[in-house]
């Protein structure tokens, strides 16, 4: 065999096993559970903070 094919079937397996690796990464992430919002009371402390820190209260 020479040079490049062996080159081609390494960067093959490599790309073959980079996306099984994502896919197991993204299935674990979705296992999860569904993302929860922040409670009301935090977003108020949030913008606040933005706001001086924008200058802008």
């Amino acid at each position: 065999m020479n040079r490049s094919k062996i080159v081609a079937i390494i960067t093959g397996a490599i790309s073959i096993l980079l996306a099984i690796a994502y896919l197991l990464l993204v299935q674990l992430l979705d296992f999860r559970g569904e993302m929860q919002p922040a409670p009301v009371s935090q977003l108020s402390v949030v913008s606040y903070q933005l706001s001086v820190v924008s200058g802008s209260w």
